[in-house]
């Protein structure tokens, strides 16, 4: 296959895939092995300890890598201004904001040249980052790990929706996790996809061996929807921790304690910790998908052998059974 599209003739990619901004995760070691393997690789910033410890990210990608990157930064969980300010001083070529408004920050954004992607879960919100000056929007489906939107729409609607409501590139991400799901996002409008729960279960990842085992044995009903009662749900695989949540935020319990059990360091102390049951873990319904932990390369090139057959079944050049 030829792999062009607008998203990766605007970041100079081989192949139509970016990261996720996985917090906790995506560190310099994730983001440059994505960007070796011809995607768009991310490396997350607000929870990072500062901007001191994100430029020392960004200097050690490009120790493993020359291609291009992002850097994220998530909305409303510490001021990111300083953050910003660290990755248009080191060049970096793309930014992408999620979780927010992002109106405050798309001048910090631009005024450097990098290009802004902004993470989506509706249509008013990529009309709203269009005409911000948002170069790309990334539309999350309601499958997706980690924060979803309040919606509840699912992929194979919600992208073809805003592709027809902006003009700018869009970006598939929520359930995604193989070849078939990339061609189906091509199929649907978008201009590529991004992954995150799938690029967790690699190699390369810094989640712990706990993490990934929890996401191969895991099957497409075995997640979660956790801080609905906060307003901003998120999707999780299951744990005792997450039962006990699950029934703290229907019993009401006060906001504030809410917001205690459901920090960033708990989070982190799963992920990176590996006690699942004393914390929480993202995990989109990709899980049923995943089923190894590959390294990001040997990943993306399943993943383009698979659009390749796709695209030549399609095609009327092979048939159900792979024979040409």
């Amino acid at each position: 296959m030829i792999w062009d599209t607008p998203l990766t003739r605007i970041f100079h990619i081989r192949y139509p895939i970016i990261q996720g901004g996985l917090a906790y995760l995506a560190r310099a070691e994730l983001a440059a092995a994505v960007t070796e393997a011809g995607g768009l690789g991310q490396i997350t910033a607000t929870t990072l300890v500062g901007p001191l410890a994100l430029e020392k990210e960004i200097r050690r990608f490009r120790e493993l890598s020359s291609g291009p990157f992002a850097v994220n930064c998530a909305i409303g969980h510490r001021p990111i201004e300083e953050l910003l300010d660290v990755a248009v001083a080191e060049g970096v070529p793309a930014i992408s904001l999620t979780g927010g408004n992002p109106a405050p920050y798309v001048e910090r954004v631009k005024k450097g040249g990098a290009k802004l992607l902004v993470l989506v879960a509706g249509v008013r919100a990529a009309q709203k980052a269009e005409s911000l000056g948002a170069d790309v929007v990334i539309a999350v489906g309601q499958e997706g790990g980690g924060h979803i939107g309040r919606d509840d729409v699912g992929t194979m609607v919600l992208t073809p929706r805003v592709v027809d409501s902006v003009r700018i590139p869009v970006v598939a991400s929520g359930g995604i996790a193989d070849g078939r799901g990339l061609m189906a996002a091509l199929a649907l409008g978008a201009s590529g996809i991004e992954m995150g729960t799938r690029f967790v279960a690699t190699v390369e990842s810094p989640a712990h061996p706990n993490y990934k085992a929890a996401l191969v044995a895991a099957s497409e009903q075995n997640t979660c929807i956790i801080e609905r009662s906060l307003g901003r749900p998120g999707r999780v695989l299951p744990s005792s921790y997450v039962e006990q949540l699950l029934m703290d935020e229907q019993s009401g319990l006060p906001r504030e304690q809410l917001l205690g059990r459901v920090a960033g360091d708990v989070n982190c102390n799963a992920a990176i910790g590996g006690d699942l049951d004393r914390g929480f873990v993202w995990g989109g319904q990709a899980v049923g998908l995943i089923q190894d932990i590959p390294t990001v390369q040997e990943l993306v090139n399943k993943m383009v052998a698979e659009a390749t057959d796709v695209s030549e079944h399609l095609a009327g050049t092979k048939n159900r059974d792979g024979v040409s």
